[in-house]
């Protein structure tokens, strides 16, 4: 087991080489690879390592995650390509697999249930034969209960539905404060109760306009009362997130998810993912040192 939980950030696929120079450089620890609403075959996913591995070499820096945030309910290239990653993510190093939980686009939660369950019981046995985590991201995706879009994993009504379909100890969620508080639901109270079944875990935040909400309830618009910032400018105290990761066993990494915050995006991307480096790392205790008085 690591000694501290691990700092990362997701790594655009679609410019692999060049994100990847650039995490190392900056000092990020780890990577998730992500891919959106893309599919791709062994041969590509064979050759993108090949890519990958001279720019690892020598640097303390791990791919542990493969993110391909698709809709395997209801499209079978999805559901055939969640496979073939699960199968090639060792090319990788990685030791997990990211996705969406799918959804009958326009039709109640419940409704995907069944076919949910057919089709991650297969995908849960086939990672777990692999040695791979698979983590279901917790993002509404402008989706609700009566109408989900792509991902029917986005609230703890439908936890309780998916994990009842698919009993696997390797099958969870990829977890972060935002998707949550976006319900107007307690992260901190929310992470205690599910912990147990988180894999992977995004570096995003958000701030919560009760104000806003006080004045004009919720139903003004997407975004209207909730915004996504970097860890370090929103509202969750980090500082209790790794004590409860941490208390519960847990020794992966963190991956800051960014491109999200509009105060730090374009030129101030890398501004911005840096500071959410520099505050995560403090919340977790710093940078690991040996201790001199432990016995060997």
């Amino acid at each position: 087991m690591k000694p501290l939980i691990r700092i990362g950030t997701c790594l655009p696929g679609t410019n692999a080489e060049g994100a990847l120079r650039a995490a190392i450089d900056y000092g990020f620890e780890t990577g998730s690879l992500n891919f959106h609403m893309r599919t791709m075959d062994a041969a590509g996913l064979a050759a993108l390592a090949e890519r990958l591995k001279p720019i690892l070499d020598g640097h303390d820096f791990e791919i542990t995650t493969l993110g391909f945030y698709l809709n395997p309910i209801e499209n079978t290239e999805h559901f055939e390509c969640l496979k073939t990653v699960i199968d090639n993510a060792y090319r990788f190093g990685a030791t997990h697999v990211s996705t969406f939980a799918g959804a009958l686009s326009g039709r109640p939660v419940e409704e995907a249930i069944p076919k949910f369950g057919e089709v991650f019981r297969e995908l849960a046995a086939r990672a777990e034969s692999k040695g791979i985590k698979l983590g279901i991201e917790c993002c509404p995706m402008g989706g609700g209960w009566h109408s989900a879009t792509c991902n029917i994993g986005f609230t703890p009504r439908a936890w309780e539905l998916m994990f009842h379909e698919v009993r696997s100890e390797n099958f969870g969620l990829e977890w972060e404060p935002t998707h949550v508080m976006v319900q107007l639901i307690d992260p901190i109270s929310n992470l205690k109760e599910w912990v147990h079944k988180i894999v992977h875990v995004h570096g995003k935040d958000a701030n919560i306009d009760w104000d806003g909400i006080r004045k004009y309830g919720i139903f003004r618009g997407a975004g209207a009362y909730a915004r996504d910032r970097i860890p370090g400018m929103g509202d969750t105290d980090w500082r209790r997130i790794f004590t409860i990761l941490r208390d519960a066993g847990y020794s992966d990494d963190i991956c800051i998810e960014g491109y999200h915050d509009k105060q730090f995006g374009g030129e101030l991307e890398m501004t911005g993912q840096l500071h959410a480096l520099h505050y995560l790392k403090w919340c977790r205790g710093g940078d690991f040192t040996a201790n001199p008085w432990e016995k060997a």
